[in-house]
């Protein structure tokens, strides 16, 4: 039986030093491949056209087009790879934006390099790499001191995809909205792990979504939590 392809990463950051390590990390890794860099937003159309990445490590800030703008349209595109975000997690409304564009969640730039390469390994393998953890770390930080209500369009928006679930689905979205974990769920819910996986894989295909982090972030939206 022959071995699977090794993932392709693309590195997107301006920072040569931070180019530099991650390409030392990932390196490596006999099951990763640095494919390419690019030092901005705007070069990473053409970088994914030629060097055809798994997954893209994107920066947030870059000098002309940011990584927020790049994921929005590279995730727009046909067949898109993976996008995790690179963050220091001090701008939390830009974390927002990217995983509502799509990305498959976020990296803080300080992260061990095993956690980078695990996290590398679950976005190609079409997880998201935000644990329920730091998911309801993001959401609470997000949304507190004082919540804000979405505006009116998002709020009708998510309001309407979730009227289209069916009880157990939307009961299941709420739990992950509220940062649950999949054992959490099962025990509250009275299911199996298993189950629960079951309904989160049903919840993004109905939502046409990619990872548990959007579910929540409609939830949020929606007001149900």
């Amino acid at each position: 039986m022959s071995a699977e392809p090794p993932v392709r990463v693309l590195i997107v950051d301006d920072d040569a030093l931070v180019r530099a390590a991650l390409s030392m990390i990932l390196g490596g890794v006999p099951d990763v491949r640095v494919v390419g860099e690019a030092t901005d937003g705007a070069e990473v159309p053409a970088a994914v056209a030629a060097y055809a990445p798994d997954v893209v490590l994107m920066d947030i800030r870059m000098p002309r087009v940011d990584g927020l703008a790049a994921t929005e349209a590279l995730r727009a595109a046909p067949d898109p790879p993976e996008v995790l975000v690179l963050t220091t997690f001090d701008a939390d409304e830009q974390v927002l934006r990217a995983l509502r564009a799509g990305a498959a969640g976020f990296l803080l730039k300080d992260t061990p390099p095993a956690e980078i390469v695990a996290a590398v390994r679950r976005v190609a393998a079409g997880e998201a790499t935000l644990s329920p953890a730091v998911t309801r770390k993001l959401i609470a930080h997000v949304t507190a001191p004082a919540p804000a209500r979405a505006p009116d369009s998002r709020r009708d928006r998510a309001l309407r995809l979730l009227d289209g679930l069916t009880e157990r689905e939307r009961e299941v979205a709420v739990a992950l909205g509220q940062g649950r974990t999949n054992a959490e769920i099962s025990a509250e819910l009275f299911m199996s792990v298993a189950t629960v996986k079951a309904y989160v894989s049903r919840l993004l295909t109905k939502l046409d979504l990619n990872n548990r982090v959007q579910v929540a972030l409609l939830v949020q939206d929606a007001g149900l939590v």
